[in-house]
């Protein structure tokens, strides 16, 4: 018996088919997974050179934009300056506008007020001349029934002398000459201007205004006149009227523009009060 036919061959036994492919499967299955990953490799590193070349474009759209915007927004912001600017001024003029209302209506009333006062003093003034006209006739009639004579158509020169008497004169002389308010004569006097031209004549010197020459001299009453006398319409130192007294219940002024320089009766227009200075 041979020896070599008891020991075991150490050849190593041959693989079969199936292993062989089996193998050769898992081989090609890694391969094409290592190539499915080269491939995704390859484009994920491909990507960022796309994305290099879009990105210029993108960051100059979105400058544009952004410039765009900030033109948009300080449009609107100078519309809403403007609009704030006109707003307040609108304000300031309603404002300057209620102020100047106020204004107004103060001096409408004080106005009113200046008007109401000088119609209740003129209302007054009337009522005194008024009272006055009533206590000279009770003292004219009186002195006409003792006299037996009319005292409305007697002439003071029979009465009148000295000063008086020039006074009376000159005042009667001027009768028909113009009124101007200011004037001091020759051709056309004013109503205090008639009668301080007419006592510089005998050599006093009078205030230039009526309210002055109301008090210039003695007071007197309406019943006790004397021709020169100075007769005044208003309050003693508040006169607005004066002419002079020349006898015979006449007297002559300078009343206004429509008559000129005239020769009235007392009751054409009775005095408030009467000075003397002769």
């Amino acid at each position: 018996m041979s020896h070599t036919a008891h020991i075991r061959s150490h050849r190593k036994p041959r693989r079969s088919a199936s292993t062989i492919a089996m193998r050769a499967g898992v081989a090609g299955g890694v391969l094409s997974t290592l190539a499915v990953a080269g491939a995704s490799g390859s484009a994920n590193a491909a990507e960022p050179v796309t994305q290099t070349l879009e990105l210029p474009t993108l960051t100059a759209d979105l400058a544009a934009q952004v410039a765009q915007s900030a033109d948009v927004t300080q449009q609107a912001a100078a519309s809403y300056q403007l609009q704030a600017e006109r707003d307040a001024a609108a304000a300031k003029a309603a404002k300057q506008a209620k102020t100047d209302l106020a204004e107004a209506k103060k001096k409408a009333a004080e106005a009113k007020k200046k008007a109401e006062e000088a119609e209740r003093k003129e209302a007054a003034e009337r009522a005194s001349r008024a009272a006055e006209r009533t206590t000279l006739s009770a003292s004219s009639d009186t002195g006409s029934s003792s006299t037996g004579t009319d005292t409305s158509t007697s002439t003071s020169t029979s009465t009148a002398t000295g000063s008086a008497a020039a006074v009376v004169s000159f005042v009667q002389a001027q009768v028909g000459k113009a009124y101007v308010s200011g004037a001091t004569g020759p051709s056309a006097y004013d109503c205090s201007g008639l009668v301080q031209a007419a006592f510089k004549q005998v050599g006093i010197s009078l205030p230039r205004v009526s309210q002055a020459q109301s008090t210039a001299g003695t007071q007197v009453g309406l019943d006790n006149l004397q021709p020169g006398d100075i007769l005044y319409w208003g309050g003693a130192g508040s006169a607005y009227h004066v002419g002079v007294y020349v006898g015979g219940g006449m007297f002559v002024g300078a009343q206004n523009s429509s008559t000129g320089v005239v020769e009235k009766p007392l009751s054409y227009d009775p005095p408030s009060g009467a000075v003397r200075v002769l």
